[in-house]
C-alpha cells in the first residue's frame, strides 16, 4: 500500500475519538520525556538562583513553575503543530486534529489544550474522565480548544513497508 493509498484509508476511516486508555497510555510514555526534560531545565537554571527555589523565596518559586509549564507547552505544542503527534500519541497511533477540517492544530489551539488539560488534571482527571460518558468521547480540552484524537496510520502504513 502507497503512502497516499494509506492516507486516502486513514482518511476515509470513520472517526469514534480514542478511548481513555490509549490517551492515558500516550501521556504516561509523554509524561517520562515531559520529566527529564524538567530535570534537565532544573539541572539548567539551579545554579543561576544559586537554590533560591524554595518556598522562602515566593517569585523564584512562582517563576520556575512557570518556568517549567512553559517547557511542558513547548514540548506538547512543538509536536503537535509540527506533525499533530508526539513519541507517546505516535507509539500508541494517536493524532490530534483540528475537528472539522483534520488539519494540525494552530499554536493558539495547542495552547487552549494545554492550559485546558492542566485543568482536567487538576480537577483530579475529571476533564479526561468526561469522554468516557460523552458520545464522540471528547474530554474537557479537546471542546475547549476545538481539536480531537483520531487513530493515526500504522507506521507501515505511513513507509509503504510491510512486516
Amino acid at each position: 500500500m502507497s503512502l497516499a493509498e494509506g492516507q486516502r484509508a486513514t482518511d476515509a476511516a470513520p472517526r469514534h475519538g480514542i478511548p481513555l486508555w490509549r490517551r492515558l497510555a500516550a501521556a504516561c510514555y509523554d509524561s517520562l520525556i515531559v520529566l527529564a526534560l524538567w530535570f534537565i531545565g532544573t539541572a539548567l537554571v539551579m545554579p543561576l538562583s544559586h537554590g533560591a527555589i524554595t518556598p522562602e523565596h515566593p517569585l523564584a518559586e512562582i517563576l520556575y513553575q512557570l518556568y517549567l509549564l512553559a517547557i511542558g507547552y513547548l514540548f506538547f505544542a512543538g509536536f503537535w503543530v509540527r506533525d499533530g503527534q508526539t513519541v507517546g500519541m505516535l507509539a500508541w497511533r494517536v493524532k490530534l486534529v483540528q475537528s472539522g477540517n483534520g488539519a494540525n492544530p494552530t499554536w493558539r489551539q495547542t495552547l487552549i489544550r494545554y492550559l485546558a488539560a492542566l485543568l482536567s488534571w487538576a480537577a483530579l482527571g475529571l476533564g479526561f474522565w468526561w469522554s468516557l460518558f460523552d458520545p464522540e468521547r471528547k474530554t474537557w480540552h479537546d471542546r475547549l480548544s476545538g481539536t480531537e484524537l483520531v487513530s493515526a496510520a500504522d507506521v507501515t502504513e505511513l513507509s509503504g513497508t510491510s512486516i
